[in-house]
């Protein structure tokens, strides 16, 4: 390889420069700036990957009129949440990153998924930096059986223990895997790099690498990889240009559910979540996931409202809780959780305004139930009343829904799929459901539940609370 001059990269964010900084000019970060041995793909790539360094398989420009239009069949990962948030299964070729905090479970679900297609004939290596071949098999036998029994011919799962790049490839070149799993990417460095594993120069090396391994090979690769303590994957945000689809796994250690959500995917829709449910023997689909948001509905007390949150293509159900009582300082404090806290904020100035009701002296506490995080402008109106409703010392309907996003004149503006939402709250037991009246007529009536449709604020807190 020739000689190459040595940069200086910022480790938060990968940005160059020929000379130290202090404080990086991109993301503001100090003292992150470390000299990096620059380098060239196409030298330090091995000789197998040397003939294809494009994304589509080489053989030269074509006509678009010659593209072939077949459909990939997709892998089934035996998984229907996992699949969901895949936007269908696995493509082959793909290189897929599922990121997520320390002990979320990211590992067990990679290795619950090694299962599924060991299961059905295909081979999978699992090649790991941070654990050995003997705490991965104790960490199986747990979750699943793991002794091969049911596997079918040419199935199985081979466990590599190693972190160097160059022995991972040699590797799957011996083994002829049907999907690789990497757990980490931000344990593995290569030997033609001078830097230490997890800086920028290795991560997007080992990164490129493996996008030239998955579309030469036609291999499905899964990337594991950390996050910081901003909330985002650890290494360079190039990471998650680089591959195909980003997984983001979310979940508290507290909670018995987790959420794998498609922040990136260029194979389906992106924002797609799979819902499972934690339990002693691993990761299990969720097989109902609204009754995870939901409390005993019988009574819902003063400041409860049900909301029907749209993430990606499915209906969830989901409790917003709200709590206003007076504040013991001059100005009320405003604490969300689950819900996005300037959202909160501009609810309560526009129903202050709008019903004339005084809420600076109050603290307004807002949280969902279950620990979901909900996004959307669908859900302003049953957070608007849960307010109301605490403000009041006024419960709810149990059996209502409420559907609507909020203008700042007071109006209620029509939701997106609400014939879906609709058809999810009659399909958990809901008898009524409260949406803009700018929704009628729906397209796909729904039997069972009662519409109630509202234009105004003002329309709904005479129709809610008399």
């Amino acid at each position: 390889m020739s000689k190459t001059p040595a940069m200086f990269e910022c480790q938060n964010c990968g940005h160059a420069s020929a000379k130290w900084l202090g404080r990086c000019p991109d993301c503001g970060s100090w003292n992150s700036f470390v000299e990096e041995k620059r380098f060239r793909f196409h030298d330090a790539a091995p000789a197998h990957l040397r003939g294809d360094t494009g994304r589509g398989g080489g053989g030269g420009a074509m006509l678009l009129e010659e593209v072939s239009t077949e459909a990939v069949p997709r892998i089934d990962a035996r998984n229907p949440e996992f699949n969901r948030a895949l936007g269908g299964g696995i493509v082959p070729g793909s290189l897929i990153l599922v990121g997520g905090e320390p002990g979320v479970g990211k590992s067990t679900l990679l290795l619950q998924l090694a299962h599924s297609l060991r299961d059905e004939g295909v081979r999978v290596l699992y090649a790991s930096g941070e654990e050995s071949a003997q705490q991965i098999k104790l960490r199986a036998e747990r979750i699943a059986d793991s002794s091969g029994a049911g596997a079918r011919d040419g199935g199985g799962i081979y466990l590599l223990a190693e972190s160097n790049l160059e022995l991972i490839l040699d590797a799957v070149g011996e083994t002829d895997p049907g999907v690789l799993v990497v757990d980490s990417i931000q344990t593995v460095y290569a030997g033609s790099l001078d830097s230490a594993p997890g800086s920028v120069s290795q991560v997007r090396h080992a990164a490129m690498q493996l996008l030239q391994l998955a579309k030469t090979r036609n291999l499905p690769v899964f990337l594991i990889g950390h996050v910081t303590k901003e909330g985002g994957i650890a290494g360079p945000k190039a990471l998650e240009h680089i591959v195909d689809v980003v997984l983001y796994f979310e979940g508290e250690g507290r909670r018995h559910h987790r959420i794998v959500r498609a922040v990136k995917n260029r194979f389906g829709a992106a924002g797609e979540v799979g819902i499972f449910e934690m339990t002693s023997r691993g990761l299990v689909p969720a097989v109902n996931p609204s009754s995870l948001f939901l409390m005993d509905r019988d009574r819902l007390a003063a400041g409860s409202a049900v909301v029907c949150a749209l993430e990606g293509t499915r209906p969830i159900l989901v409790e917003v809780q709200s709590l206003v009582v007076a504040t013991q300082y001059g100005t009320g404090r405003r604490v969300a959780t689950g819900v996005n806290y300037n959202r909160i904020s501009v609810l309560t100035a526009m129903l202050e305004k709008r019903l004339g009701v005084h809420m600076a002296g109050s603290d307004i506490y807002v949280n969902t139930a279950g620990g979901l995080d909900i996004d959307e402008p669908g859900a302003d109106l049953g957070i608007f009343a849960a307010i109301l409703g605490s403000l009041r010392n006024r419960p709810l309907d149990a059996h209502a829904v409420l559907l609507g996003e909020l203008s700042l004149s007071g109006a209620v503006r029509p939701v997106t799929q609400a014939s879906l939402r609709v058809r999810e709250a009659a399909a958990m037991g809901f008898r009524r459901c409260v949406i803009p009246a700018g929704n009628l007529p729906l397209p796909d009536p729904v039997n069972g539940i009662v519409i109630e449709p509202v234009k105004t604020v003002g329309e709904a807190s005479d129709l809610l609370f008399g």
